[in-house]
């Protein structure tokens, strides 16, 4: 079996931030690069990999839809995963365009920068 594919792993992400914020924190855990850059919405920027890991942990989405999935290898070990996402929480709805950089270290892709723009 081969190892899963960027966005794979994204998908796969999804489906932790709507399971709870244990099982979303575990997979971010396994999946983040050493030195991570998540870029959110409201001007956050998180750069320590503990940090990430820990915003993981919260009330997990409802729901979610993505698409318009596209992932493009800028070269053999460096993918981006891009993508729109709605997603539902607690009443709210989230919109944003979110943009994925994944590195391939060791044989193994892990994620190295995430960007949300909400719309």
């Amino acid at each position: 079996m081969s190892a899963p594919e960027p966005e794979d792993l994204e998908r796969a992400g999804w489906v932790a931030l709507s399971t709870d914020g244990a099982a979303a924190a575990a997979y971010y855990g396994e999946v983040l690069d050493a030195e991570p850059t998540f870029l959110l919405p409201g001007g956050l920027r998180l750069d320590d990999r503990d940090a990430v890991i820990e915003s993981m942990g919260g009330v997990p989405w409802e729901g979610y839809e993505l698409s318009d999935i596209r992932q493009v290898e800028l070269a053999d070990d460096v993918a981006v995963v891009a993508y729109a996402v709605v997603a539902t929480r607690a009443g709210a709805t989230y919109s944003a365009l979110v943009c994925s950089t994944y590195a391939r270290r060791d044989g193994q892709w892990r994620l190295a920068v995430h960007q949300q723009t909400p719309r």
